[in-house]
């Protein structure tokens, strides 16, 4: 599996199209251009098997290009509410329009 970095955070690279657990965390709907990925949405998950089912910014983001899911386990709410709001001002993603 690929892993990648969002400014200090080491991201796991997935298809969009993956399978996926109750694990819980922090993801990056993202897509690649001339090698390099590009952020659609930033997210976080209680469990990301159940989130990614009916996401209300999933068909956005495929409009958009989606291919990958990067994902980042962050089992502590708190932490995940910090990184979430983090990346999101490093990154401003087209799609996250509550948060910046």
């Amino acid at each position: 599996m690929t892993t990648i970095k969002w400014s200090q955070y080491a991201f796991e690279v997935y298809p969009a199209n993956s399978s996926w657990n109750n694990a819980s965390g922090i993801y990056i709907f993202a897509t690649s251009s001339n090698g390099y990925w590009k952020p659609l949405y930033i997210g976080q998950a209680s469990s990301f098997k159940d989130r990614f089912s009916q996401h209300e910014k999933w068909d956005s983001a495929i409009k958009l290009g989606m291919t990958h899911i990067h994902v980042m386990v962050v089992s502590r709410q708190s932490d995940r509410d910090a990184i979430e709001k983090y990346l999101i001002s490093v990154f401003k993603p087209q799609l996250n329009d509550n948060l910046k």
